[in-house]
């Protein structure tokens, strides 16, 4: 038995699938289902149930994933320690982040990052929460930028900044003869939404004072999977969105057609911080890129501490 092995099998418990788990692991299928078997014969048990179908955990093998993911993580705390002893701001960096931060934050992050620290490696993803807190306690990731609080009793996080909310609308809209944009403004609008899963589409809805997603007008089933896919859809005259302050630098201002304008609401913002494992030894790395992070925001976002 060797680490390599519980990656096998860790991989085809999350995927189900033997073809998939080997991409994963980057090896061939016949590969990775040997060296299972052959684990599987050396503890004189079965791990997995297969059929042409259809692969299924057995009630042992249950036990024996848990312990596998358990020695994975060890192993992984070592190379980290070791690697945080020798030199805490040198090696990969893996920072995921949801995709209403990432394109906007990270251009201004990572060339004065590459600059301070040239021996560290970031290695960005992006997708949504959900599945960077998946990867974060898989240690596919070792931190990731997030809009939403997380359960503490797993994670820890850096308060990074918090972001206020503009609203786009249409040049042509009525709210563009109002000197002051209120509440009640806002719960009147004809909403364009994120597709579910997305953060930003239920931080928007509290903020406009909505329990469910719009079910009436031309864009009611809107599923759009990025922003800029929205702000098309504004200045095309589909409708208003709310836009995190960071968005506003990009290229959608000028010649679109589209109105932005800063909510002076009290609840209209987000807080962006970054999230880890309570385990991750290189706590100095991540503080030195929140640091970095914190020291390249514009004006237009409030710093924490």
């Amino acid at each position: 038995m060797n680490l390599r092995d519980l990656k096998y099998i860790l991989a085809v418990a999350e995927t189900r699938h033997f073809g998939r788990a080997a991409e994963r692991c980057f090896v061939s299928q016949p590969t990775l289902s040997g060296q299972i078997k052959k684990l599987e014969d050396e503890l004189d048990i079965v791990i997995f149930e297969r059929t042409n179908r259809s692969v299924e955990i057995t009630p042992v093998g249950e036990i024996i994933l848990s312990h596998a993911r358990l020695a994975l993580e060890q192993a992984e705390t070592i190379e980290q320690v070791a690697r945080a002893h020798q030199d805490p701001m040198s090696g990969p960096l893996r920072i995921g982040a949801i995709p209403t931060i990432s394109p906007y934050l990270m251009p201004l992050v990572l060339v004065p990052l590459k600059r301070t620290f040239p021996k560290l490696k970031l290695i960005l993803s992006e997708e949504i929460t959900d599945s960077l807190l998946g990867r974060l306690a898989r240690h596919e990731i070792d931190a990731a930028l997030l809009a939403t609080p997380v359960d503490e009793s797993d994670f820890d996080s850096i308060p990074l900044f918090d972001e206020p909310f503009w609203l786009a609308y249409p040049a042509e809209h009525p709210l563009n003869d109002k000197d002051e944009i209120t509440a009640q403004d806002l719960e009147k609008l004809e909403l364009l939404l994120l597709a579910d899963g997305h953060c930003l589409a239920h931080q928007v809805m509290e903020v406009c004072r909505l329990a469910v997603r719009p079910v009436h007008g031309e864009m009611a089933d809107l599923r759009a999977s990025s922003l800029e896919t929205l702000l098309q859809l504004v200045g095309a005259g589909f409708g208003c969105t709310l836009v995190p302050a960071l968005a506003i630098r990009g290229g959608w201002m000028t010649d679109t057609g589209i109105v932005a304008r800063q909510l002076h609401l009290q609840d209209a913002f987000r807080r962006i911080s970054l999230v880890y494992r309570r385990s991750f030894p290189r706590r100095q790395a991540l503080e030195a890129f929140a640091a970095t992070v914190c020291n390249q925001l514009p004006d237009t976002v409030t710093r924490i501490g």
